[in-house]
């Protein structure tokens, strides 16, 4: 249980994906303008990584390491792999809110299929299979329930960091920026600033 733990406060708040990790930095910034959309948007990503990551797990489980199905290492065909299966996630995703939430849909615009090509996903997803996580001063590879849940737990400090930069950002539209901060400097700054913040959490670890 204190393992589980460990792994949902360091993913959402010691090794925040976007502040700490800097993954997914262009839907982050530009689709945080306003909070009702920075919550479809972290919604929509939320799905895409907690599912991707369970799904790329077993193929590279089943399928692409030298003791699956083949016998033989394939493991270079990973990236391809991952990504041809976050892309059909995504075109899932769009299907669903194409249909469910067309407000949603429009307001998401092109950052929704960019999901696709948004290296939080792809970058957790690989985390998951490559990297080496340390509990309790030894190093070991996630299983798959572990796996799922630093996956769904990144998602979350990806939507808590991205929900609470685009309520800055909408407390800073009613504020008198000077004019040369306006827009994208006055944002980069905001996040910096945001980045800063959570580094607090460090001490954690």
């Amino acid at each position: 249980m204190m393992e589980i733990l460990l792994i949902i406060v360091s993913a959402i708040f010691v090794n925040n994906v976007v502040l700490a990790q800097f993954l997914g930095i262009c839907p982050f910034l530009g689709v945080s303008k306003k909070t009702s959309t920075a919550a479809g948007m972290s919604a929509a990503v939320c799905f895409v990584i907690t599912l991707a990551t369970l799904v790329t797990y077993l193929l590279n489980k089943y399928l692409l390491l030298p003791t699956g199905i083949f016998k033989v290492d394939l493991t270079f065909l990973q990236t391809i792999l991952f990504i041809l299966v976050i892309a059909a996630l995504v075109q899932m995703v769009e299907i669903v809110l194409k249909k469910s939430a067309p407000s949603l849909y429009q307001a998401l615009g092109i950052y929704l299929p960019l999901i696709t090509t948004n290296c939080a996903v792809l970058g957790v997803a690989i985390n998951v299979v490559t990297k080496q996580f340390t509990f309790g001063g030894a190093p070991h590879m996630l299983g798959l329930g572990d796996a799922v849940i630093y996956a769904f737990a990144t998602s979350l400090g990806y939507g808590l960091a991205m929900i609470l930069f685009s309520g800055l950002r909408e407390h800073l539209e009613l504020n008198d920026v000077p004019k040369e901060f306006k827009g994208l400097p006055i944002a980069l700054i905001t996040v910096g600033i945001l980045a800063m913040a959570f580094m607090g959490f460090s001490g954690i670890a």
